[in-house]
């Protein structure tokens, strides 16, 4: 993971070969409508209005200093992007959403971001790790995307957590980015970093 070597700040950039290809890596934690409009088809390709959270969300959690968007362009074409958000009291990166645009899939693009967004938040926020939450629903596709984030350095949880507003359970996943960093439970702990994430980002609370 020697492509990020700059500063990183509110907004930043570097460049990254893969796959014969140089790919432009930006940070930004500041809302920027233009940049979220040529986002947004790649986002909604992979989580649509159902899945995702609205524009309004998005907006009040970068002006409410909340979250990070992570893009990757390749000639002025956005091509992957993810949302993070940064717990600074815990020190540990929430990975929300991650995706990759469909004809760009196969080709090693969602390893390369998410080893990007982990030496981001080692190098720049100093953070311990990396957690996701991913559908525990005994499914082939579940599975599949389980199998993804083990496949890049993710930890699989027992714990299977249920939301009151949505019919689908979930395990926590992480990726120790300090190596003492380990849940002393099954995984349950892990989901006040998450659970605290969701509440803010809908209920418009500020970071701490």
């Amino acid at each position: 993971m020697s492509w990020i070597s700059s500063i990183w700040s509110n907004s930043s950039r570097s460049s990254a070969p893969i796959c014969n290809m140089t790919m432009d890596y930006q940070v930004t934690s500041k809302w920027d409508e233009s940049l979220w409009r040529k986002v947004e088809p790649v986002y909604r390709e992979a989580f649509p209005e159902h899945r995702g959270k609205s524009n309004g969300v998005l907006r009040r959690m970068f002006q409410r200093k909340l979250s990070e968007l992570h893009t990757w362009t390749e000639a002025g074409d956005v091509i992957a992007m993810a949302l993070t958000s940064t717990d600074r009291p815990s020190n540990v990166l929430v990975l929300d959403y991650i995706a990759v645009r469909a004809n760009q899939r196969g080709r090693g693009i969602g390893r390369h971001c998410v080893e990007a967004i982990s030496e981001w938040a080692a190098t720049s926020e100093s953070c311990r790790a990396v957690i996701i939450e991913t559908e525990a629903d005994d499914t082939e596709e579940n599975a599949e995307r389980i199998k993804f984030w083990q496949k890049v350095g993710f930890q699989l949880t027992g714990y299977v957590h249920p939301y009151i507003w949505v019919s689908e359970t979930y395990y926590a996943m992480y990726l120790p980015l300090d190596p003492s960093f380990k849940p002393d439970d099954d995984g349950k702990s892990l989901f006040k970093y998450i659970t605290k994430y969701h509440e803010k980002a809908y209920r418009g609370g500020d970071i701490e």
